[in-house]
């Protein structure tokens, strides 16, 4: 099926109606009239009524066959807003995306649109100046207003207020006694542009031929897409920046996509040094009047060079050039709300029908981008080695069954004694270990209570810290009792397992002196936070860190040569099939922080498994290995790349009701030898926020039209009621 819109700049109402698509969990467009001297094309924003309110619709293309008896039923088109149109090639993308992920065509076009607020001219802010004579009678609260305008230069009225501490009532009475006088703020100055030749590097001899390829792939400007496939350290975002950089030239727009786009100060820092100026943003924590500004830029095409999240994708660029995808392998890339897709996957078909080269960047390739590179389907181009002859850290195994800690210990005799040493030669110590808080669980010693989630099949987790016990995945949380609810003994309660915050009070225990940090993702309180707790550890303000993943998102810590993996084994057994494959790059990654800059860097896996296939790998810095053995069960198995899957989760607050729609469901499944159903079964985490959970898994053949199939199975399903809910999720990456 086509679903490229019609391209054309003539008018597409030639009947007098056009269909519009509205951002809401719509998939059908509406027929509207469009009223007399208006003109309207397929991608022009309007207004129309909906209901009994007025909301933002796009264009999708005019009704041709019009049913005549709906034509004195229609409603009018109420205006066409003043913004560039939404082109043929986001259109598109909105109806592939829409049609592959079996998602509404109104979700898609809702992440297009930022939800539709703020669209337009940006509004004009009203400034105040000090243009008259104090009035007769003078108060404090004048007094300070007008010592604080006492410069007579334009003031925003907002922020005069808040700096004199005043409300905007006093602003209002000195305007009307004549002493101060309001006109419009000027709009911001725009930001400066990237200029591509502005610090242009010394690149290695190695790195070279990377450069190279980038600057051919940027410039040859059709879809094609390249695996930057370098070791950490090797220098890949100066390489992929001589894409961003011929673009530039080119006059195209650039976008890159990162995992964790508020941790990215680093980044940014690093673009200002290569191109003078600083990128656009684009995630969750600007604000509103900066994610409208931004907006605009990028819809009028003034924003060479676009730095977002996964939703950075779906922004109307005025001339895309170039998409790159940092960390392509990196989980954080899949929504699992509302619309599920995979940012890494859409890119590829964003670019694909744009027809720009698209770059996925990363030292542990997604097996499926390695299958891709391995069958020629993507260029490979590969920085095997680092930065300035750098070494790949050293790792070395410590088996937990031999070299156990102290009883009530987690951090083993070996790794303590080397973390010692690097504290005596001022170097930087990493200990990491995925799991925040204090202990993932806590119990009762006299009669074994262990303290859950009231709405969750989950543990509560202890963060002392915060002196809460909390659940994980539906943020409920109580004080920490001094009471067992069960038995009610006292100062009977145990934590069970580390978390970061035990682990940060046991290395102060192990080394007293030492300045310790944890950096988790539950004691951010911002991103200004954030980036100054990094700031200190580059500048080598902090002895010894203490992380979950969120140290492995490509941070650069210069002092740092020795990192400890507290539990190495922890992702190995949760049942998820790419468990080994997300475990190797997840370590791969937290090591590859060692030795960056100065020195050799060296590993420790505290491990109970040191003959697993994934630790014997690490340790021989074999990756070829890894990826043999793991595209070949994958390969047997028929999983991703080589087969396909989806999973449809069925939930309810009673558990009969969500079992009961998930076997009516799987009776109806088509019958296709192609195709195996499995389920309904309980999924692993049962319940969730009060909602028994079944889950439904699809697997079929690679070059089997698995959305189709979904599409029509589910369409002779019944349909949820009460509060049943149906999510389906094409290409899962979770398995919970």
């Amino acid at each position: 099926m086509d679903h490229t819109p019609r391209s054309t700049t003539a008018p597409t109402h030639a009947t007098g109606m056009v269909d519009v698509l509205v951002p809401v969990a719509l998939d059908q467009t509406y027929s509207y009239k469009v009223p007399r001297g208006m003109e309207l094309k397929a991608g022009d924003l309007v207004g129309v009524p909906l209901g009994a309110r007025e909301v933002l619709a796009v264009v999708w293309g005019e009704n041709a066959n019009p049913d005549p008896r709906l034509h004195n039923r229609l409603k009018e088109v109420s205006e066409k807003l003043d913004i560039p149109p939404l082109k043929p090639e986001l259109r598109a993308v909105v109806d592939w995306v829409a049609n592959y992920t079996l998602s509404p065509r109104g979700m898609v076009l809702r992440m297009c649109l930022r939800m539709g607020e703020n669209l337009g001219p940006e509004r004009v802010r009203p400034g105040v100046r000090l243009v008259g004579d104090p009035p007769k009678r003078l108060t404090p609260a004048r007094q300070r207003l007008i010592e604080v305008l006492s410069d007579r230069l334009l003031h925003g009225k907002s922020e005069a207020a808040k700096e004199a501490g005043v409300s905007a009532g006093v602003i209002d009475g000195l305007v009307d006694e004549g002493t101060l006088t309001v006109e419009p703020m000027p709009p911001p100055a725009p930001p400066p542009s990237p200029d591509p030749d502005f610090d242009r590097p010394d690149f290695s001899p190695l790195q070279r031929a990377g450069v190279d390829a980038m600057r051919a792939l940027a410039a040859n400007g059709t879809f094609h897409v390249a695996l930057l496939d370098g070791v950490t350290g090797s220098g890949k975002t100066e390489v992929y920046f001589e894409a961003v950089a011929e673009t530039i030239r080119r006059g195209g727009q650039s976008l890159i996509l990162m995992p964790e786009i508020a941790l990215t100060g680093q980044f940014l820092d690093r673009f200002a040094q290569r191109f003078g100026a600083r990128p656009i943003e684009w995630h969750s924590e600007l604000t509103p009047r900066t994610r409208a500004r931004n907006w605009a830029a990028i819809s009028a095409g003034t924003a060479p060079v676009v730095v977002g999240a996964r939703s950075a994708l779906f922004l109307p660029y005025a001339n895309l050039g170039l998409i790159v995808v940092d960390e392509e392998h990196d989980q954080a890339y899949k929504q699992d709300e509302g619309v599920h897709y995979h940012a890494r996957d859409m890119a590829v078909v964003r670019g694909h029908i744009a027809k720009i080269p698209v770059v996925l960047a990363s030292a542990t390739p997604s097996v499926e981008s390695e299958v891709n590179a391995r069958k020629n389907r993507y260029q490979r181009i590969a920085l095997p080695s680092r930065f300035g002859g750098q070494h790949m850290p050293h790792i070395e195994a410590i088996d937990l069954r031999r070299e156990p800690p102290a009883r009530g210990r987690y951090i083993s005799p070996r790794l303590a004694g080397e973390i010692r040493k690097a504290i005596e030669k001022r170097e930087q110590a990493l200990l990491f270990l995925n799991r925040r808080g204090y202990a993932p669980l806590t119990l009762c010693r006299g009669c074994g209570h262990r303290f859950a989630c009231t709405i969750c099949d989950a543990w509560l987790v202890d963060h002392r810290f915060r002196q809460r016990l909390v659940c994980h995945h539906c943020g409920f949380s109580m004080p920490r009792p001094h009471l067992c609810p069960n038995c009610s003994a006292e100062e009977s309660l145990v934590a069970v397992g580390p978390g970061v915050e035990r682990l940060q009070e046991e290395a102060a225990a192990l080394f007293p002196d030492a300045r310790t940090m944890v950096l988790s993702s539950d004691l951010i309180t911002s991103i200004e936070t954030m980036r100054s707790e990094l700031a200190e550890i580059a500048e080598g303000r902090v002895d010894i860190i203490i992380g979950t993943q969120l140290v492995a998102k490509g941070h650069n810590f210069p002092r740092l040569n020795l990192v400890g993996v507290i539990d190495a084994d922890l992702g190995l057994s949760n049942g998820d099939p790419r468990a080994a494959e997300r475990t190797w790059q997840l370590l791969n990654q937290v090591i590859g922080r060692a030795g960056r800059e100065q020195g050799r860097g060296i590993g420790y896996l505290q491990t109970h498994q040191p003959d697993h296939p994934v630790m014997k790998a690490l340790i021989a810095c074999d990756r070829e290995a890894f990826y043999d053995s793991e595209i070949d069960l994958r390969e047997r198995t028929l999983y991703p790349p080589f087969g396909r899957l989806a999973s449809l989760i069925i939930s309810a607050g009673d558990r009969p009701s969500a079992e009961g729609l998930g076997r009516r469901i799987v009776a109806l499944a088509p019958r296709d030898e192609r195709v195996v159903v499995l389920g309904p079964a309980e999924a692993p985490l049962a319940v969730i926020k009060g909602r028994y959970r079944f889950r439904i898994l699809v697997k079929s053949a690679r070059g089997f039209d698995l959305s189709d199939y979904l599409r029509n199975w589910l369409a002779v399903c019944p349909k949820p009621t009460g509060n049943q809910k149906l999510e389906v999720d094409v290409d899962p990456q979770s398995f919970l």
